[in-house]
C-alpha cells in the first residue's frame, strides 16, 4: 500500500499541500476531487515519486517512496501534447525501452480496443485520440498502481466512456489500484471504490462510495458539494 503521513508541500511561498495523511490500498479505484488549485496534481506527483514532500513521509510497501519506485507506479500526466513527435506505436516502443514491466502487445491491444490509429503522430491526432493513446501507453505497464491526473479532462462524453471502459477491462481490480483526479465525477462515480476531496491543500473528506450512497443517500457529486460547503461555513 501507499501511505502518506502529514505530507506538506510548498511551491515558492505558497503552501500547496498541508498535513495530508492518506492510505491507498491495493485493489481499489480511488478518486481525488476538488476545486482547481486544491492540490490534486501536486498530490499525484508526490504519490508517483516525481516530487518530494517538504514535510512528512510517503512510503510504498513500508519503504520510503522515491523515483526508483517507478517500477511499481505508472503515472499519466495531464499534459495534452504527450511525446507529440511520436506515433503511438513509437511511444509504446519508447516505453518498452524505459520500463521492464511494459508490454507492447498489451498496449497495442488497448489501442485497438480504444480505436487509436497507432501509425499517426500524436500531434496530428484529435485531443480525444491523444487521450486514448496516453491511456493505452499507461495501461501497457503491469504495475501495482496507476496514477492518473485528469485523464478525462476536456474530452467529449463518448471518449470519456471509452476510456473508463478501457480502465475496467485492462486492469486487475484484485491486484492493482487506480488513483485518479477528475472533474468528471458524475461519469467516474460508478467505478469508484472511495472518494477523497481536497480543498486548499487539505483533505476535507474521504469515504467509501458505498457509504456515501447508503448512509448519506447522496451521489458523489452532491456529497462533495455538501462537504465543501460545510468546510466553508
Amino acid at each position: 500500500m501507499i501511505h502518506l503521513q502529514k505530507v506538506s508541500y510548498k511551491y515558492q511561498r505558497q503552501e500547496v499541500l498541508r498535513d495530508v495523511s492518506l492510505i491507498f490500498p491495493i485493489g481499489q479505484i480511488i478518486g481525488i476531487a476538488g476545486e482547481n488549485g486544491s492540490g490534486k496534481s501536486t498530490l499525484l506527483k508526490i504519490i508517483a515519486g516525481i516530487q518530494r514532500p517538504r514535510k512528512g513521509t510517503i512510503s510504498l510497501h513500508n519503504e520510503s517512496l522515491s523515483r526508483r519506485h517507478a517500477t511499481h507506479i505508472a503515472y499519466l500526466p495531464d499534459t495534452d501534447l504527450f511525446y507529440s513527435f511520436y506515433t503511438a506505436k513509437e511511444l509504446f516502443a519508447f516505453y518498452a525501452s524505459q520500463f521492464n514491466d511494459f508490454s507492447v502487445e498489451k498496449a497495442m491491444e488497448v489501442a485497438k480496443y480504444l480505436e487509436v490509429n497507432v501509425d499517426v503522430k500524436l500531434k496530428k491526432l484529435s485531443k480525444g485520440n491523444r487521450g486514448r493513446a496516453k491511456m493505452a501507453a499507461t495501461l501497457g505497464r503491469n504495475t501495482s498502481y496507476y496514477v492518473m491526473d485528469e485523464p478525462f479532462s476536456g474530452l467529449d462524453p463518448i471518449v470519456r466512456e471509452s476510456l473508463i471502459s478501457g480502465l475496467i477491462r485492462y486492469t486487475n481490480v484484485e491486484e492493482q489500484s487506480i488513483i485518479l483526479s477528475t472533474h468528471e465525477l458524475h461519469e467516474v462515480e460508478p467505478i469508484l471504490d472511495q472518494l477523497i476531496v481536497l480543498k486548499n491543500g487539505k483533505v476535507i473528506a474521504q469515504d467509501e462510495l458505498e457509504t456515501i450512497r447508503f448512509e448519506t443517500n447522496q451521489d458523489a457529486v452532491s456529497w462533495m458539494k455538501n462537504v465543501t460547503k460545510e468546510k466553508v461555513n
